[in-house]
């Protein structure tokens, strides 16, 4: 019998200029974003107090934008990455144009938008990674450009 294991794409496997759709999307509950507030010790009322936030500009509350960031950059991984990252090297241009709120359905979706050979880790490469999470209708609810240390596939034995 022949096992097959699920991993995410070598440096050679990942093309620029491509966009790869991770499905399935991800429905965030009140109970979701009540729990990551308060695991990562968020205290702010936007995410945990209804009434106070019915006052707010959006009139409700908001899922953490940190949760959308998590979310938004852990869809792309069992496409992407799993098992075949080295490293995450960090992240820039984080954005959040337009709120996720209890009920929402993030997708997400990443474009390649470099890569390189490491000069100093034979290999191994970097890909710089264009992520978009979109909501149900289809506005963009956040973006961030995520560098990561990826395996090239021979060297990865």
């Amino acid at each position: 019998m022949r096992d097959v294991e699920q991993r995410g794409l070598y440096y050679e496997e990942l093309e620029p200029d491509t966009r790869y759709l991770h499905r399935p999307g991800r429905t965030l509950t009140e109970a979701d974003n009540v729990l990551f507030t308060t695991l990562t010790m968020n205290t702010q009322g936007l995410h945990l107090d209804a009434a106070w936030a019915a006052g707010q500009p959006f009139g409700q509350r908001l899922v953490n934008s940190m949760m959308t960031l998590a979310v938004l950059v852990g869809s792309s991984v069992a496409q992407l990455t799993q098992g075949t990252i080295v490293a995450n090297l960090g992240l820039t241009d984080v954005a959040f144009p337009h709120p996720l709120f209890h009920g929402d359905t993030l997708y997400a979706e990443t474009v390649v938008t470099d890569k390189r050979l490491s000069r100093s880790r034979p290999g191994q490469g970097v890909v710089t990674l264009a992520h978009t999470g979109r909501n149900q209708d289809g506005t963009v609810v956040a973006t961030a450009t995520r560098s990561v240390l990826v395996w090239c596939q021979e060297a990865h034995r």
